[in-house]
């Protein structure tokens, strides 16, 4: 039973990330990049996948390939009910040339060496396979391990064995500005009782102004886009 509600958890977890609630601070960019994946999705070839999830301890993404998938593979640094294999992205136990698809989402900033995650990457793809990935470009420290932020010149230079690289903001600068407040917020509520009131009052507004104020805006400015996506296409 424990194991049960664990694997649970992990899945209710995904499914925040993948469709997230308005009481969400992240729910600006997390929205953006489901619709990212999924117009790139829709570009790929017809018929199944052998997918590979690079950090796959909640596969978000796995839900958009119903239907498409011939097998999932999930490795992570540690263990949960949904990793196959515990390792490292930058030294991945797999043999050449076995993936159509490979998701590696907000991983590349804990690399000591993203490049050598990148390589792995390209390395374990089929050619004509695809690499989705997303990374921060302006975001508190959440953890020690974190390393790196992410601009686009920076993924072009990360990604420049692929053949075809495509690098597209989660949302412009209007996105960037409130999702900043609403995690800075979140960070500095220390109690949290009173947390679950910003979550459950403020941050809702300020998620649907950021929301409203980035359509009449149009997207034009990214000059303060906190995170990016990026499809890369091996040759």
């Amino acid at each position: 039973m424990k194991n049960a509600e664990t694997l649970e958890q992990h899945r209710r977890r995904g499914h925040e990330r993948l469709y997230p609630s308005l009481t969400n601070p992240n729910w600006l960019v997390l929205r953006k990049r489901r619709e990212i994946f999924h117009r790139w999705l829709q570009r790929l070839p017809p018929g199944e996948f052998d997918v590979l999830d690079v950090g796959g301890r909640l596969q978000p993404y796995r839900p958009l390939l119903e239907g498409r998938l011939r097998k999932y593979t999930a490795i992570d640094l540690f263990s949960s009910p949904l990793v196959d294999i515990v390792g490292r992205g930058e030294q991945l136990p797999l043999r050449d040339r076995q993936f159509d698809l490979v998701f590696c989402t907000q991983v590349l900033e804990y690399s000591p060496d993203p490049r050598l995650v990148i390589a792995e990457v390209h390395r374990v793809l089929k050619p004509g396979g695809s690499l989705f990935l997303s990374s921060p470009a302006a975001l508190p420290r959440t953890a020690d391990e974190e390393c790196w932020r992410f601009l686009p010149a920076g993924l072009r230079q990360l990604l420049a064995e692929f053949g075809e690289v495509e690098v597209l903001p989660e949302g412009g600068s209007v996105t960037g500005f409130f999702r900043t407040i609403n995690v800075c917020m979140n960070m500095f509520v220390r109690y949290p009782a009173v947390r679950s009131i910003f979550q459950r009052t403020l941050c809702p507004v300020i998620n649907l102004t950021g929301a409203v104020l980035e359509t009449l805006s149009g997207e034009r400015n990214d000059q303060f886009a906190v995170n990016y996506s990026a499809r890369a296409r091996k040759e």
